[in-house]
C-alpha cells in the first residue's frame, strides 16, 4: 500500500482538517496547519510522527520542512510519545507571585515525576513549565489537554487530577 495523506490520516482527522480549510481562502491552505497538526496529534494519542507530519504537508500542499518547523516551534505539539494527559503550569511572574511554584512542587510530588517526565502508567505528562499561558488574572493556573484551570491551590489541583480518567 502506498503511504499517502489518505492512508495516514484517519477519515475523522481529514474531515476536521476540511472543516478548518473552509475558514480560509482556497489558495491559503497552509493557514490550517495548526489545526491539522492538532488533529493529527490527537489521532495518534498525543504526539506527532514524521509520517503524520508528512501527511499533513501533503494534504495542505506544503513542504515537509515547513510543517516540521511549525510542529517544533509551538509547545502544543509533541514529537515523541507522552502521557495521555499533558499538563502545563504557567510559571511567568504573575503566576509565580500567586503560588505557581507551590503548584509545581505539589504536582511533581503527587505524580512522583519531575517536569518533562511521564508517569510509569502513561497517564500523566508534565510538560516543561510554560513561560506564559495568557491567563495572568487567574493565576496560578495550569493547562491540562488544552483546557485551562485557574485560581489554583494545591488542594484544587489535586481534585482536578483525581477527577481525570
Amino acid at each position: 500500500m502506498t503511504v499517502t495523506a489518505k492512508t495516514v490520516l484517519s477519515e475523522h482527522t481529514r474531515s476536521e482538517i476540511d472543516r478548518w480549510l473552509k475558514k480560509y481562502p482556497e489558495d491559503n491552505k497552509q493557514s490550517a496547519v495548526l489545526a491539522a497538526l492538532r488533529e493529527a496529534q490527537h489521532q495518534n494519542e498525543g504526539y506527532l510522527t514524521t509520517a503524520l507530519m508528512d501527511a499533513v504537508a501533503e494534504y495542505l500542499g506544503m513542504s515537509n520542512i515547513a510543517v516540521y518547523e511549525v510542529a517544533s516551534f509551538y509547545s502544543m505539539f509533541e514529537t515523541k510519545p507522552v502521557g495521555r494527559h499533558s499538563i502545563s503550569v504557567c510559571t511567568n511572574i504573575s503566576c509565580l507571585l500567586m503560588g505557581a511554584d507551590d503548584i509545581v512542587d505539589r504536582l511533581e510530588k503527587k505524580l512522583g515525576i519531575k517536569t518533562g517526565d511521564t508517569t510509569a502508567d502513561g497517564k500523566f505528562y508534565i510538560k516543561r513549565e510554560e513561560e506564559c499561558l495568557a491567563a495572568c488574572c487567574g493565576g496560578p493556573m495550569m493547562m491540562i489537554d488544552h483546557k485551562y484551570y485557574e485560581n489554583l491551590t494545591p488542594d484544587k489541583m489535586d481534585e482536578i487530577l483525581d477527577n481525570l480518567d
